[in-house]
């Protein structure tokens, strides 16, 4: 693992540490929206026991890939604010065609359109939710683990909207 991995983990893990672990913006248990960036997509989002929530996305990258990912959230309220938080979590991201899925090699597109990507996902983001009815805005930054086809470290960020029921 190289260093700057183990700085950026070392960080996350003090952040979720000294960061208060409770109810961050109240919403409902479950969320669906639209996602900008990388990948660019359907996102959904549940709310578990405590403070804890999952998250999927079903999307595309920029060069047209399919993207599948998901991961397990830990909600800290650093910001002592029902209206805004911050997010981190920790899951997996599957990337399926041109450019090897989520890995590409030497920033050039793979001419194998069937490659598959996989990787580990770190996830930091910022919600809030500023008036009713429940709809939640967010920014995330996922720093990416490639494992196959070959390993590598890339980061993914976008934008979005989640409505809640």
């Amino acid at each position: 693992m190289s260093q700057q991995m183990k700085s950026i983990l070392v960080a996350i893990a003090m952040i979720v540490s000294t960061a208060t672990l409770r109810a961050q913006p109240q919403i409902g248990d479950f969320g669906f929206g639209l996602m900008l960036g990388e990948p660019t997509g359907v996102t959904l989002k549940g709310a578990l026991s405590g403070n804890n929530a999952w998250d999927a996305t079903v999307g595309t990258s920029w060069l047209g890939n399919l993207t599948l990912q998901a991961g397990y959230l830990w909600n800290a309220n650093v910001f002592n604010s029902n209206k805004a938080g911050l997010y981190f979590g920790l899951g997996g991201v599957l990337g399926i065609g041109r450019g090897n899925g989520i890995y590409i090699k030497d920033g050039k597109e793979s001419d194998n359109e069937d490659a598959t990507g996989i990787g580990l996902r770190g996830v930091m983001g910022f919600n809030t939710i500023p008036f009713r009815p429940p709809v939640e805005f967010f920014i995330e930054l996922d720093p990416i683990v490639v494992l196959a086809p070959s390993a590598d470290f890339r980061f993914m960020a976008s934008v979005g909207a989640r409505y809640y029921l």
